[in-house]
Order: structure tokens, then C-alpha cells, then sequence
């Protein structure tokens, strides 16, 4: 599939989305800034050149200096072909491929991905339209605003929420964070939330801190935020399940986590 002819497929979502988007104004001291995004991609053929492109729209918009750093885990659907396609469309100045040779977790590909950012703030987001870009002009314009170490989408606070997913899954997800809410004392109302903007210095630190690799490496990092004391703001999400392929939490993810849980609680 080529990169326009995934464009082209979602021009009305697109179209239809834009009209809900809040502008907001940055103060003039943000210009000198670089926001690198790292994202992990497995089986994201589809996805790729639509969140690309919605990506590369908001930082060109909002005059923000950018980049891309592509993490794929060697996909069998031809994603890393497409990636490179969307390297020579964008420019290697704001897309980076850095593939890795199998599927090695959510975690490891933040860590391999941070060594080759060039940015002074980072965002980690999902590549499957669960977190829209059209969020990130705000969670900027906060973490300006405030100074703060981490802004963090957040699904569970007025303004926020989820669409595209069953009782079964709203309620793992209310309870995972309950869970963790209720045993870590956490600065953030979402601890499962992957859709966050750090100061590069302080994810360096929280992920050399941190010691899980798999879901709940997001968790942890939260978590660990409130060990080292640094500051953390909310911009409110709208959280839709994915638009093309299938979910990849399983049970196994979900027992890592009341895991990740029970050791952080016995630790920290």
C-alpha cells in the first residue's frame, strides 16, 4: 500500500477530526525547542503513513521544530518498507529509522529509540491513532507554562475518556489503575496511559531507573516519577482503540502488571 493511498483513505476522519482541535498559542520561547517522537511500530503498515502525516501537519502548523524516530521490531507486514517510503517523502532531517531485529517489548524500544533522539523534549505515543496529535500543541503549551518534568495525556479527568472498547476492557483498565493508585500514591490520575511529553533528561533518568520492559514499563515510569520528585501535569485525551489491526494487551501484559505493581509497592 503506498503512502498516499493511505492518506487519501482517511481524508474525511481527518477532515472531520480537524474541526475539534484546539489552537493554542505558544509563547515565543518555545521556537529554539525539538520535540522528537519515538514510535514503536509492530504490524503498523496501515497506521504509519496516517499518524505520520497527522504528526508532521500539527508540528508544521504550530511552527514546531520535529522529528520522527521510527522503532519497528521487524514487522512481517512490510511496515519498515513503508517507514522508509515516509523518510524520503518527509526527510531524513525529521524521520529516523531505527529498526530493531525481532520483537523485544514496549520498553526496550523507548531506550533503543532515546539514543538516537535529537530533541530536548521527547513524546511517546502509540502509532494507532489511540493517542491524536492534535493534543500535543496543548501538552506543550502546559509544560511551557509550568515547567513542567512530564505532561501526560490522561483519559480519566474532565474532558477526557474512551471510545471503541468494550465493558471488559474499561473495567481492566479502571481497575489496573485503581490498583495502582491505591497502593503507589502516583502524581498522575492515568498510569497506563502511554500518550506523554518529557524533559529528555528526566526520561533518561526514569529509564535508567526503571525496571520493567514490557506494559508495564509505562506504569513504572510514572511511578518512578514520583520517587525522583518531578513534576507532572494532565492535558485531558479522548483515547480511541486502533483503527487498523488488533489490540496487542493479553493476559500476559495484564499479569505483568499486577506484578509490576506488587513489586513496586514492595520497593518503593
Amino acid at each position: 500500500m503506498s503512502t498516499e493511498h493511505a492518506i487519501l483513505n482517511v481524508d474525511d476522519f481527518i477532515s472531520a477530526d480537524t474541526s475539534s482541535t484546539t489552537t493554542c498559542t505558544h509563547p515565543s520561547n518555545m521556537t529554539h525547542n525539538k520535540y522528537s517522537v519515538l514510535l514503536p511500530t509492530y504490524n503498523e503498515r496501515e497506521n504509519l503513513p496516517i499518524i505520520t502525516w497527522l504528526l508532521a501537519r500539527t508540528f508544521t502548523q504550530e511552527n514546531i521544530d520535529w522529528e520522527i524516530v521510527i522503532i519497528d521490531d521487524g514487522s512481517p507486514d512490510g511496515t519498515l518498507e513503508v517507514a522508509k517510503q515516509l523518510q524520503t517523502l518527509y526527510g531524513e532531517d525529521h524521520i529516523q529509522l531505527r529498526p530493531r531485529a525481532g520483537k523485544l517489548g514496549l520498553g526496550t524500544a523507548y531506550v533503543h529509540g532515546l539514543q538516537f533522539a535529537t530533541g530536548n523534549f521527547i513524546i511517546i505515543m502509540d502509532a494507532d491513532f489511540s493517542h491524536h496529535p492534535k493534543y500535543i500543541p496543548q501538552m506543550i503549551k502546559l509544560q511551557a507554562e509550568h515547567n513542567y518534568d512530564i505532561v501526560s495525556g490522561t483519559r480519566y479527568l474532565p474532558g477526557g475518556g474512551v471510545y471503541g472498547w468494550d465493558l471488559k476492557r474499561k473495567l481492566v483498565s479502571r481497575g489496573a489503575n485503581y490498583l495502582a493508585t491505591l497502593l503507589l500514591r502516583p502524581k498522575s490520575s492515568d498510569l497506563t496511559g502511554s500518550f506523554r511529553l518529557y524533559k529528555k533528561e528526566v526520561l533518561f533518568q526514569l529509564i535508567n531507573a526503571t525496571l520493567a520492559k514490557g506494559y508495564v514499563f509505562q506504569m513504572e515510569m510514572i511511578v518512578r516519577a514520583r520517587q525522583f520528585n518531578y513534576s507532572v501535569g494532565e492535558v485531558p485525551i479522548t483515547f480511541v482503540d486502533r483503527v487498523y489491526g488488533e489490540s496487542k494487551m493479553g493476559v500476559s501484559e495484564i499479569t505483568q502488571y499486577a506484578q509490576g505493581v506488587w513489586r513496586l509497592f514492595m520497593t518503593i
